[in-house]
């Protein structure tokens, strides 16, 4: 059954929690890159399109008509499910467009140098690490199965312009392959910003924004901190969100 739950942006996602329901990581990453006015925007593996409709909302906040979106599936029901959400929301099919595809054969599906911005909140875990969940949607969410991180880059590079970025979030033990694979397809990177759990905690997550033809310099930003002291959202948590406290049901992954 599907669940409607509120991005708390002026629009709600319909999800199935029997499948998967996007975590923090995808709004983490939504926030990372800044929209530009006539951005051409891609979300690889967009599942139910939670990075669509938050940067939807934050080009309609900024008043960038010309910003167009378009997420990529390889899971037919659920590009069904996001498109159902677009539609439900009252967005155009021109300004988000869901297709359902498979990310090895994305640039036969999308022209060359066609996108200014790629977002991609990929599958950490690879196949050999042993773990796959029972659940096939969910499967797909976490592990490599069907794309692995040098495909998402591969693919990347060909689509992005020439000044196009890509943003990732990934986990840090993969952070120096991440980098190896950028440059090696010629996507430099350019940001990148550690998340951590709390402020004594390691590092879980990362994000990364690269540049295609861009020369070498690396800029690091600030720790991001999830919670505080209390084991509360912090206020830059709190900031990203827009709200006084996070909806419920969202988690620190896909679940």
């Amino acid at each position: 059954m599907l669940r409607r739950d509120d991005l708390l942006n002026g629009y709600f996602i319909l999800q199935d929690p029997s499948k998967f329901c996007f975590g923090i990581d995808a709004v983490l990453l939504a926030h990372y890159p800044a929209v530009r006015p006539r951005d051409r925007i891609l979300d690889i593996g967009c599942g139910f399109a939670p990075i669509p409709l938050i940067l939807h909302a934050e080009a309609e906040k900024r008043g960038y008509d010309g910003v167009r979106i378009t997420g990529l599936e390889i899971l037919p029901d659920v590009a069904d499910t996001a498109r159902r959400s677009v539609a439900e929301n009252g967005i155009s099919e021109g300004r988000i467009n869901i297709i359902t595809g498979d990310i090895n054969e994305a640039s036969g599906l999308f022209p060359a140098a066609s996108f200014s911005l790629i977002t991609c909140n990929p599958p950490y875990m690879q196949v050999k690490d042993g773990f796959v969940a029972d659940n096939p949607a969910r499967a797909t969410a976490r592990t490599e199965l069907f794309c692995t991180l040098e495909d998402v880059i591969r693919e990347s590079a060909k689509l992005l312009k020439m000044n196009g970025r890509l943003a990732l979030i990934h986990r840090p033990g993969r952070l120096a392959e991440l980098i190896s694979l950028m440059r090696h397809y010629k996507l430099e990177p350019k940001r990148m910003r550690l998340i951590y759990p709390s402020a004594d905690a390691e590092p879980t997550m990362v994000l990364v924004e690269a540049v295609k033809g861009a020369q070498m310099h690396l800029k690091v930003g600030p720790p991001l901190i999830i919670y505080d002291e209390a084991h509360k959202y912090t206020e830059e948590i709190h900031r990203i969100y827009g709200w006084n406290a996070l909806p419920g049901g969202h988690t620190d992954r896909k679940s």
